[in-house]
């Protein structure tokens, strides 16, 4: 019998240090939350994928951030973006107020580091890159920092998982590509999900129309060193839906008690090298590079901000519904604040959901500072995912009901 993984607690404060077996305890983290003063209350986030956005949402509802970041990749947090407040403290310029500089982003699960941040009191952000460099497990069952949002819900990323989020997804009888099991049963134009070999935080995904193909794309993009040789063990295949791409960037608020609690924020569309780059030469190109065995990389290096006819807004709605619910009834207590719904419409205009971030948003950068026609609409005003997010931190301070969104 496997024994059970047993972890120390850090209770900040204290000075104690006990065992426990597997995930951190709530308790835990709310006793280090009563610790806070929470009048000087930060926002911190890992200082990666969407940090800017966070920070400068921060920013606008009153807060001061931290970033917490890699050396080597600081400056563009400690310098370029850095706040400037004058005599009353008012920010004129940047979204970050302090940086905290460790060696590797894994540095964060280090106790002195978590002592640190919380004796800063940081309300920490989660963001895609806090897993992806620090681990699901670590993040989990080590990060005693209280976090906004939903700790539990991040393992739903993983794909390949028992409960990953094309379960939750298949449970609330909500729309996905179709799954195809093996390369034997393509049948029609069919992507292969897969970690790209070299960069490991990106995608070496490829697209086939039969099995014939298939051999020989990933025989050539293992020789190329895109994919690992045994990549089909953790690759996803399924059909491929041709048509635009929304990431649907929404917001869950435990504590909007006169409106709805669902809000769609804004949506964007991503950038990706060397797709969007092979796709604007003429067929022909495309062909003959195809011949020669270059094949196009799915690296997302951007975003843009994009809307949605106004028809097809219910049907968003609809899809948020959903997932909201399935989250509640499998993953108590749900998703908290920020979820983005990543979709494709086909020529029938129906959405169907190939990815889930189930924490702020890759692309809501673009909507920083300028906020979005969806957000600015709901709130009158520039509402980004970032200071919507700040909005219910400081909301929940007010109200003294901030356990209800930390987890």
């Amino acid at each position: 019998m496997m024994r059970p993984r047993v972890r120390e607690i850090i209770l900040w404060g204290t000075g104690y240090r006990g065992k426990r077996v597997d995930v951190i305890e709530r308790n835990t983290v709310l006793r280090n939350l009563e610790r806070y003063d929470l009048g000087q209350a930060k926002v911190g986030v890992l200082a990666s994928h969407s940090a800017l956005d966070t920070c400068d949402g921060a920013v606008s509802e009153g807060f001061k951030t931290v970033a917490v970041c890699q050396k080597g990749r600081e400056k563009t947090f400690s310098n370029y973006f850095k706040t400037q407040r004058d005599t009353e403290g008012n920010a004129v310029r940047g979204v970050v107020d302090e940086t905290l500089v460790l060696d590797r982003f894994s540095d964060v699960l280090k106790t002195e580091v978590q002592k640190d941040i919380m004796g800063r009191n940081v309300l920490f952000v989660p963001n895609r890159s806090l897993v992806a460099y620090c681990g699901i497990d670590a993040i989990e069952d080590d990060f005693a920092v209280p976090m906004v949002g939903s700790r539990n819900l991040l393992r739903s990323e993983e794909r390949g998982d028992e409960r990953d989020y094309y379960w939750i997804l298949e449970q609330a009888g909500l729309p996905f590509p179709k799954k195809v099991e093996k390369p034997e049963d393509i049948d029609g134009l069919t992507i292969v999900k897969v970690h790209h070999k070299v960069k490991k935080l990106e995608r070496g995904f490829f697209t086939v129309k039969d099995y014939d193909q298939f051999v020989e794309k990933s025989t050539e993009l293992i020789q190329q060193g895109v994919i690992e040789e045994d990549f089909l063990s953790h690759a996803r295949m399924e059909q491929y839906v041709i048509g635009p791409v929304f990431n649907l960037d929404f917001f869950h608020s435990p504590l909007e008690e006169k409106g709805e609690k669902i809000e769609l924020l804004g949506v964007d569309w991503r950038f990706e090298s060397s797709l969007d780059g092979y796709a604007r030469l003429p067929g022909k190109q495309q062909v003959e590079l195809e011949e020669m065995g270059v094949l196009p990389e799915y690296t997302v290096c951007g975003h843009n901000s994009a809307t949605l006819r106004e028809s097809l807004l219910d049907n968003a709605f609809k899809l948020a519904e959903k997932y909201v619910k399935a989250t509640q009834k499998f993953y108590d207590p749900g998703v908290i604040g920020p979820f983005c719904l990543q979709t494709c419409v086909d020529k029938d205009l129906n959405f169907f959901i190939y990815d889930v971030a189930p924490r702020i948003g890759g692309g809501t950068n673009v909507h920083m500072s300028v906020g979005h026609p969806y957000g600015n609409a709901l709130w009158r005003k520039e509402m980004s995912t970032g200071r919507r997010l700040s909005m219910e931190i400081r909301r929940a301070i007010e109200q003294e009901r901030i356990e209800e969104i930390i987890t």
